[in-house]
C-alpha cells in the first residue's frame, strides 16, 4: 500500500504542476501544447479528487486508533470502534477504484467517434439489419446525450442500408462504442422466406476515433479531390449540384466519400476529417498490433473481421462471443437499450489489464 500511496503523492504533485501550466501565457500562446496538457489536468483530476477521499479516510483511521489507543472512557472507545470498522468497511473499495484509475488510459477513449456500418454476406436481410442496427446505436446516443451526424450513406438494393458512416460527439464516446467493432451476425427468418427457415447474414461495423490536426498532420497534397453528383434520396436538389466529394490519399489508396451534406464545403470538411480519422486508426491498429504481439487481449483486438456479437431473433437473445455474455431481451436492446452490454466489455478490459500491470 505504501506503494501506491507513493505513486498517488506524485500524481497530486504533477497534478499541481500541470495547473500551474495550463495558465502560463507562453503555454497558452502554444495551441498544441495547451490542449495536450489540457487534457492531462482533466485526467488527473478524477484521480487527485479520488486520492484525497481516500487519504482523508486514512487519516480519520489513524486518529482512531490513537483516541483508541488513549481513551479510557468506555462510551468514547465504542464510537472509536464503531468509527474504525465504518473507516475499514469502506477502505478496500475505494483501494480497489484507485487502482483502476491508475491503470494507464486508452488516450483516445475520450474523443469523439467515426461509426461506419456496412452490409456483409446476406443481400437485402443484410441491409435491413443495417438499417435495424443503425436505428439501435442512434437511440442509445440520445440515451446518452450524444450528438450525431450522418457522413455517408446508401440504401440497399431494394430494401435497408448497404452502407453508412457518421460522425459522433460528445464526452468519452470513443472509450464507450470501440467495442462495437468488429462483425455482427444476425439470425432470424426474413420477411420473404415462405418456408419459415432462419436465415443467417452479417454487417460490419467499425468505430474509429475522430484524429484532430494535433493528433494526425494530414498533408493535402497527398489528396486528390473530386466531385460528383450525389445518389438517393434527398429531394430534387441532390441531383442537381455536384455537391458529393471524393478524397483519395495517394500513398495509401484510402478513399473517403461524403455527400449527406448540403454544400460542397461542408461536405469537404467533413470528408476531410473521415480521412483523417481513418489514417490515424491505420497507424493506431499499427501500435496496437506491437501491443498485442506482447500480450494478447480478450475485448479490444482490433481485428475488424472477428464475429464478435450474434443476435438471434427466434430466441430473443444476444450473445457477445468476446465475454459469453448473454442477455435476453433483444427487443429491447434493439430499441438502443445496449449500455449493460458495453458497461460488462468495459469491466472485462479494466479487469485485463489490471491483470496485465500485475504482471
Amino acid at each position: 500500500m505504501q506503494d501506491l500511496l507513493k505513486k498517488l503523492e506524485a500524481i497530486e504533485y504533477r497534478f499541481t504542476e500541470v495547473g500551474t501550466l495550463i495558465v502560463d501565457p507562453d503555454i497558452i500562446s502554444d495551441m498544441d501544447r495547451y490542449v495536450k496538457l489540457n487534457k492531462e489536468y482533466k485526467e488527473l483530476e478524477e484521480v487527485v479528487t479520488a486520492y484525497k477521499k481516500y487519504k482523508n479516510i486514512i487519516d480519520n483511521l489513524q486518529s482512531s486508533k490513537e483516541l483508541l489507543a488513549i481513551e479510557e472512557d468506555p462510551e468514547m472507545r465504542e464510537m472509536a470502534k464503531m468509527e474504525i470498522d465504518a473507516l475499514e468497511n469502506i477502505r478496500p473499495s475505494l483501494e480497489e477504484d484507485l487502482k483502476l484509475l491508475l491503470i494507464p488510459k486508452d488516450p483516445e477513449d475520450n474523443k469523439n467517434a467515426i461509426m461506419e456500418l456496412r452490409a456483409g454476406t446476406g443481400g437485402d436481410e443484410a441491409c435491413i439489419f443495417v438499417e435495424d442496427c443503425f436505428r439501435m446505436y442512434t437511440l442509445f446516443f440520445k440515451e446518452m446525450g450524444w450528438h450525431y451526424e450522418i457522413l455517408n450513406s446508401q440504401e440497399g438494393g431494394t430494401k435497408g442500408i448497404k452502407e453508412i458512416s457518421l460522425e459522433i460527439s460528445g464526452d468519452g464516446i470513443y472509450g464507450m462504442l470501440k467495442f462495437e467493432s468488429g462483425v455482427h451476425r444476425v439470425q432470424r427468418i426474413p420477411e420473404t422466406e415462405s418456408q419459415g427457415r432462419v436465415h443467417t447474414s452479417a454487417i460490419t461495423v467499425a468505430i474509429l476515433p475522430e484524429a484532430e490536426e494535433v493528433d494526425f498532420e494530414l498533408d493535402m497534397g497527398d489528396v486528390r479531390k473530386d466531385t460528383f453528383r450525389a445518389s438517393g434520396a434527398g429531394g430534387q436538389h441532390i441531383n442537381k449540384t455536384e455537391s458529393a466529394i471524393r478524397l483519395t490519399h495517394i500513398p495509401t489508396n484510402t478513399v473517403v466519400e461524403c455527400q449527406d451534406g448540403r454544400s460542397q464545403h461542408k461536405n469537404l470538411a467533413m470528408a476531410i476529417s473521415v480521412l483523417r480519422s481513418r489514417l490515424y486508426q491505420k497507424e493506431l491498429d499499427r501500435v496496437h498490433e506491437e501491443r498485442a504481439a506482447k500480450r494478447k487481449t480478450l475485448v479490444s483486438t482490433g481485428d475488424r473481421s472477428a464475429k464478435i456479437r450474434t443476435y438471434n431473433y427466434p430466441q430473443g437473445r444476444i450473445t457477445d462471443h468476446r465475454i459469453n455474455k448473454t442477455i435476453y431481451n433483444l427487443s429491447a436492446f434493439m430499441n438502443g437499450d445496449i449500455k449493460d452490454m458495453i458497461d460488462s466489455l468495459k469491466m472485462a478490459e479494466n479487469a485485463e489489464r489490471m491483470r496485465g500491470e500485475a504482471e
